[in-house]
């Protein structure tokens, strides 16, 4: 559905050239909902904005449903960009036109006639849970009213692919849940191919199926949700998932029992989809001469399953220990020996 390939951003500043984007192939399938994620700075904005020919690639071929943007002249590119809509992290809505006016401002330019452009207006409000707020302002909306305008404005055209820009970056938690069930709820729907940019661990849980993490203008990772989640390789995925998986209050605990039993050993348990629902503890209680304590554990819900993370603390002897480290090893489930904390 879209592939980018050998992708160069280079910008031209006072200090010299800046490489914002530095080679990058990425290919995202039909109907996936596909996460970016990276600090401020990473390129990944940039990269998106590249999708759309928002920000034209220095080097190398975006192509998007079997067309490349590339080559195309800005005639083609107006019409080839109908296909592809955007949400923005601040919204961007016309704030003096009402919510009904700016659903249908891109049908106005696309020059969709006044009967045809109410009924899609009317399709879009309800689809996005706006029914009743048609004739208000966005001054006059919550922060989470205002995003559902920005994705029923970006639906107008009937596009392929919805790009989302740190869509839920301005909300509160409760309100960003609310608008990542809605754009699974389109992506399930239409069908719709969505790439989505954060810098948030628990939006790419929440609704992705594949990751690219950024860094420094390049990809350094790039998985299934479920993988990168289950075995992150670089620095900066393992650092990502840890805000998933290893809250503050946990690393003072693991330093707490590292430091009173240097005999023991603190390891986390990673399990996935079925794995989760097995009694592996009480398993390890009966079977091995070692005390077992529960340091935190927590499951949590990816598009792919089920996604558990257990700290456990383990003392006894050390061939006992170890014995019991295969045995968890031997079910499938990842283990990793934490000798310090960062």
């Amino acid at each position: 559905m879209i592939t980018l390939r050998d992708i160069y951003k280079v910008f031209q500043t006072k200090d010299g050239p800046v490489r914002a984007v530095d080679g990058i192939d990425l290919r995202i399938n039909e109907g996936e909902i596909f996460g970016v994620i990276g600090y401020s700075g990473a390129g990944k904005s940039t990269l998106i904005r590249m999708v759309n020919m928002l920000e034209r690639p220095t080097q190398g071929e975006v192509t998007v449903a079997g067309r490349n943007l590339s080559q195309l002249h800005e005639k083609e590119l107006r019409k080839a960009r109908q296909e592809i809509g955007m949400i923005f992290q601040h919204f961007n809505l016309l704030w003096s036109r009402t919510v009904r006016e700016n659903i249908a401002f891109p049908l106005e330019i696309a020059g969709v006639k006044k009967p045809e452009r109410d009924r899609r207006v009317d399709e879009l409000i309800k689809l996005v849970g706006l029914a009743g707020r048609e004739e208000s302002y966005p001054s006059q909306l919550s922060g989470g009213q205002k995003q559902r305008v920005g994705i029923a404005r970006a639906l107008a055209n009937n596009p392929k692919v919805l790009l989302c820009d740190e869509a839920t970056s301005a909300l509160d938690p409760k309100t960003t849940d609310a608008i990542l069930d809605l754009l699974v709820d389109i992506n399930e729907k239409l069908g719709l191919t969505i790439i989505l940019i954060t810098h948030e661990m628990h939006v790419i849980r929440k609704i992705c199926h594949q990751v690219a993490v950024m860094e420094a203008g390049k990809v350094v990772e790039q998985g299934p949700v479920r993988e990168v989640f289950r075995k992150p390789k670089e620095a900066m995925t393992k650092e990502f998932v840890k805000q998933i998986t290893e809250p503050e209050e946990t690393a003072d605990a693991i330093s707490h029992m590292l430091a009173e039993s240097p005999e023991g050993k603190v390891v986390q348990l990673t399990f996935v989809g079925e794995e989760t629902e097995r009694p592996l503890i009480s398993q390890l209680i009966r079977q091995f001469d070692i005390d077992v304590n529960i340091v935190q554990g927590k499951i949590t819900k990816i598009q792919a399953g089920s996604y558990g993370t257990l700290f456990i603390a383990l003392d006894g002897k050390p061939e006992q220990i170890e014995a019991a480290i295969a045995f968890i090893r031997s079910k499938q489930v990842e283990v990793e020996v934490i000798s310090h904390v960062e």
